[in-house]
């Protein structure tokens, strides 16, 4: 809005070209999801308490998780609030791009909202059943995916988008998916959203992982848009994405401002309409910038925490009842080996680093 509001004043004032620039209005975007997230997390904490809305915590969990039952939850109603409006405020909405982005989080957060929902009214860590959450969020991938396979084929990789899969440490083996892309999205952003979710469980631990992933999405988004420097890194050039730049700049302002009240001893968490939304955007991010295989490593360690689910889960079935890890997903396996929970969660956000960078690394490596 602001951007329809300031970039024509150009004409009277050289200064406000300087709002055409995607960097300005990242660092805008940016700047203004946290001072919206720092200006009404009190707020929100305040009315959650006022109505009760509280974290239900798992019996079968570590019994140092106790204590923070009652502690006030759906806070990632915050991020995606100062997420939305920065974007809608400083992002060019004619661009298709950035709805996807924002429809996304909206949607799979009203996933994430009827299951936080459902744990409040029934005083139970459980909301929806699994099946029916797992359902919701196909039927939402999916759609996202019609959409995507329309841009592909009705106007192809130039405007719309492209329907090859680009390799990492590949630059001339494209393979074109066509359909089969759409099942591919699917499996991306349904993995996605769960990994995120399933690391939600120690003060701050997500959210700092969303953060570090966001910033280094946010990286890739401008490069990915940038002409000049996509050509240089023999990456994927999406021109429509440049855009994206903006709100994946606003995320990265969201997250840093909801970690002010999430570390620990955490004030508010984020709940299922933080972690779904969150991890359905990330991938949507990946997904239209042509790095979706790069996101296995810009998130590795949510990856590694859906792993160690899969697997010990996996392993108590074949094996009669035994385990792999004290206790999954991965972060309170090391809890229960002694480990504080600060210890656990800056060590995993210092394996988050050392994945994003990585990432980055890799993009000349082609």
């Amino acid at each position: 809005m602001l951007y329809w509001l300031l970039v024509p004043l150009r004409q009277y004032w050289f200064f406000f070209n300087v709002f055409r620039w995607i960097t300005v209005r990242t660092a805008l975007a940016g700047i203004t999801a946290l001072f919206l997230s720092l200006l009404f997390g009190p707020m929100l904490i305040k009315l959650l308490k006022k109505y009760e809305i509280g974290q239900e915590i798992r019996l079968e969990g570590p019994q140092s998780h106790y204590s923070k039952k009652g502690t006030p939850s759906m806070g990632g109603i915050l991020i995606i609030g100062a997420t939305i409006v920065p974007t809608l405020l400083w992002g060019n909405l004619e661009n298709s791009y950035v709805w996807l982005g924002l429809g996304t989080m909206f949607f799979f957060g009203l996933v994430g909202f009827l299951d936080d929902y459902l744990k409040i009214k029934k005083k139970r860590s459980l909301g929806l059943i699994v099946r029916k959450k797992l359902v919701y969020q196909f039927f939402l991938a999916a759609v996202f995916a019609l959409i995507v396979l329309y841009l592909g084929f009705s106007k192809g990789p130039e405007s719309g988008f492209d329907l090859r899969l680009y390799l990492p440490f590949f630059k001339k083996f494209i393979p074109y998916l066509g359909w089969f892309y759409g099942l591919w999205i699917i499996f991306i952003m349904v993995g996605s959203s769960n990994a995120v979710n399933l690391a939600d469980g120690l003060d701050g631990l997500a959210i700092g992982l969303t953060l570090i992933s966001a910033a280094a999405l946010t990286a890739l988004t401008y490069i990915a848009g940038h002409a000049g420097f996509s050509d240089f890194l023999k990456i994927a050039s999406v021109k429509q994405a440049a855009e994206l730049t903006v709100f994946a700049g606003a995320l990265t302002g969201a997250c840093l401002g909801f970690l002010w009240f999430n570390s620990h001893p955490a004030q508010v968490f984020m709940g299922d309409v933080g972690a779904l939304s969150l991890g359905a955007t990330l991938a949507t991010i990946a997904i239209l910038i042509k790095q979706e295989l790069l996101l296995f490593t810009v998130a590795g360690v949510f990856i590694l925490e859906a792993l160690s689910v899969l697997l010990q889960v996996g392993y108590f079935k074949l094996s009669g009842g035994k385990r792999i890890f004290k206790m999954a997903p991965l972060h309170h396996h090391f809890e229960l080996l002694g480990w504080p929970e600060e210890k656990v969660v800056i060590r995993f956000w210092i394996l988050g680093i050392i994945f994003a960078l990585f990432s980055l690394a890799t993009l000349k490596l082609r």
